[in-house]
């Protein structure tokens, strides 16, 4: 068994539909991912989850150069947006696995926007910061790329009703 295979089956357990370990070499970021959430999503800097509250896609890259390796986690999301919310929650907890076995590096991104709270405060501090986790794309991260890279499912969706799949990831060491 290799050093973090535990964690795979832990995230299988937790319902994820794919779970691998990934060199983080194989996570892309790109400047344009940012701009997509800044022209495209009607949530952009409501939340302290959301850019520009985020890294950018430097800064995100500077922090996964820091790691050698990740947890990659693939949903197949079916319409429900609960999924969304429970996905990130699962990422928080395998995060919180991977700390208390001393990988004290330990750091999750999830999928979507935060929904927390009803309502983001971004002129403060976060109000549930043990739970709350940035997107992927969010910190600039290519999640297209990185899933394909990984020959996990990802397409392009053509209306909010169609199923689609989502992605988080927990940086491990």
């Amino acid at each position: 068994m290799k050093k973090y295979d535990g964690y795979v089956a832990l995230a299988l357990e937790k319902g994820v539909d794919d779970a691998l370990i990934v060199d983080t070499a194989k996570v892309f970021t790109a400047p344009w991912v940012r701009m997509k959430c800044k022209f495209g999503c009607a949530g952009y800097g409501k939340r302290l989850c959301c850019p520009p509250h985020t890294p950018d896609h430097m800064e995100t890259r500077a922090v996964l150069d820091s790691y050698k390796q990740a947890l990659l986690c693939h949903k197949h999301w079916k319409k429900d947006y609960k999924v969304v919310g429970g996905f990130n929650d699962t990422i928080v907890d395998l995060e919180t696995a991977v700390f208390l076995d001393g990988y004290y590096k330990a750091l999750g991104l999830g999928s979507g926007p935060c929904s927390l709270c009803k309502t983001c405060d971004t002129s403060g501090t976060c109000r549930n910061p043990e739970r709350a986790r940035p997107a992927m794309e969010a910190c600039g991260i290519d999640v297209f790329q990185t899933a394909r890279a990984h020959d996990l499912p990802i397409r392009v969706v053509r209306s909010h009703g169609e199923d689609r799949n989502i992605y988080g990831i927990v940086l491990i060491e």
